[in-house]
């Protein structure tokens, strides 16, 4: 009988063990016999959230210096992994790209996307596709922006016109207006086949306010997102400002679904993108994906914002670091005079011939890309990367901030300086995802699906605005470089400059 007990305890602690190897190995083995890669060791319950602080960007390219290429942070009860060099967000995203194809679901995709259902949230899949190749093929790829060069023309035409008259009233020109007045009529025209303000006034400043207000907070790292079981608290308030904003914007966005239906037959012959996804929506053919009112609203929610706020962003930028370094305005200004003149404005087809206005362009996305932290992935299944295992659900940040300002990369890497991209070695590196040293968009199958559109308009608008004006600051204002960090990176104060017009008058007016 003894022995009979003995058996059956043994027997009892063999299953016991064998149940515990085999249905909980993975994960026990993940974290224990699998070498998860370096990084801070973290507090209890909250993990690493207080090391990143105000500026998340910065501080992960701090960590980076300490722990390596890809280190491993604890995030409350998540797991995130951060690229901090070019090779290593190669290995993420491109040679593991299908496997970080997704987005984590958080506050933000929840809240502000319409539960994931636009283009930049949403899974990998039918649905985020079709809302990209529409997109695409009608707004965003290079034949449809082709096709509203003129928009563009004459938008950037009302602006001149706008910034002549207040140099003639001698006031100073709020860089960051003029340039969401203008970004936002000419996607309506492309969207919607109207300008969306007619003037400046009341409704254009409450535009603004939300859409940063929309950057800033989707950049945040709320709490509640990585530890649910207080989510409910909102400890931060930023849910309830997501709440908040979200139905601001969905008031607007009915409003123009409404407005537009109403007028639909009035553009058979010429549909714009709204028109298009409403025929998507409306098509009842059996099997095919279509599109709902609420991924239309999450789609323009998207367009509208990130195609105002990321581009205004970075011409600002550049003119606030060739304020800071007259030395680049000058060269530009010699550069421009020679190819263009002084007796019109820069054309599009002016661009490809003004190689140091192109150089200023990839130099302001290195020091200071439109996303510091690119939009976070998540792995499908558990992997492995340069020796170290990512196991499954880990969020992906990539620091494009941090290798655009490391010296491994990029030599003096604080210094503005375009010449970097003129030299026969760097000459070709370009943003558009195919160069890890310069990812401003991002890169692979998640890249920004506006990249294209973006680099067209910064390169045009900041180009026009440079040969256009001379470019002062008011007597007794400094200039302020600091940061504003966000989904985008915005200049914590906005750049004010008093602008003197370098062409003919009749240049300035459409």
């Amino acid at each position: 009988m003894v022995i009979n007990m003995f058996v059956l305890r043994e027997l009892s602690y063999a299953f016991i063990l064998f149940f515990i190897t085999h249905i909980f190995g993975r994960s026990l083995l993940s974290h224990y016999a699998r070498k998860l890669p370096p990084g801070p060791t973290g507090f209890p319950v909250v993990g690493s959230l207080p090391f990143l602080g105000s500026m998340p960007h910065v501080a992960l390219a701090e960590m980076s210096k300490k722990y390596g290429p890809a280190m491993y942070l604890k995030l409350g009860s998540r797991g995130m992994v951060v690229a901090s060099t070019p090779d290593s967000a190669r290995a993420f995203l491109k040679t593991l790209d299908l496997n970080f194809s997704n987005r984590p679901t958080d506050s933000g995709a929840t809240h502000m996307a319409y539960d994931s259902q636009d283009m930049v949230f949403a899974d990998y899949g039918p649905r985020w596709k079709l809302l990209r190749r529409v997109s695409n093929l009608h707004m965003l790829g290079g034949k449809a922006l082709e096709d509203w060069t003129n928009v563009r023309k004459n938008e950037v035409g009302h602006m001149l016109q706008a910034m002549h008259e207040s140099s003639c009233r001698g006031e100073p020109v709020v860089v960051a207006d003029m340039l969401v007045y203008a970004m936002a009529n000419m996607i309506g025209q492309v969207i919607l086949s109207r300008r969306v303000f007619v003037t400046k006034g009341t409704e254009l400043n409450e535009f603004k306010e939300m859409v940063v207000e929309l950057m800033t907070s989707a950049g945040l790292f709320n709490v509640g997102d990585y530890i649910p079981s207080i989510a409910w608290m909102d400890l931060q308030g930023i849910v309830r400002g997501m709440k908040s904003l979200h139905n601001k914007f969905d008031v607007l966005l009915n409003k123009m679904l409404k407005e537009h239906e109403s007028t639909r037959h009035e553009r058979k012959e010429k549909p714009d993108l709204l028109d298009v996804l409403l025929e998507n929506r409306d098509n009842k053919a059996v099997g095919e994906e279509r599109i709902t009112d609420t991924n239309i609203k999450a789609l323009l929610l998207n367009l509208f914002t990130a195609g105002t706020d990321t581009s205004s962003s970075s011409i600002e930028w550049a003119l606030a670091e060739m304020m800071k370094n007259p030395s680049i305005f000058k060269r530009a200004h010699v550069e421009m005079d020679h190819v263009i003149g002084n007796n019109r404005r820069l054309e599009e087809s002016d661009i490809p011939n003004l190689p140091y206005l192109q150089a200023i362009c990839k130099e302001t996305f290195r020091k200071h890309p439109s996303t510091p932290l690119n939009l976070p992935r998540e792995a499908v299944e558990s992997c492995e990367v340069n020796g170290y295992y990512i196991p499954k659900g880990t969020r992906l940040s990539v620091n494009i901030w941090g290798m655009g300002r490391d010296p491994n990369v990029w030599e003096n890497p604080l210094e503005f300086n375009p010449d970097r991209f003129l030299r026969v070695e760097t000459m070709k590196i370009d943003p558009r995802g195919n160069h890890f040293e310069l990812i401003p968009f991002g890169a692979g199958r998640r890249i920004c699906a506006g990249s294209r559109m973006a680099i067209v308009l910064v390169e045009y608008m900041l180009g026009t605005l440079v040969h256009s004006f001379d470019w002062n600051l008011a007597d007794g204002v400094e200039l302020n470089m600091d940061e504003s960090f966000g989904l985008a990176l915005q200049k914590a104060v906005p750049l004010v400059a008093i602008v003197t017009p370098r062409l003919p008058p009749s240049v300035y007016y459409v």
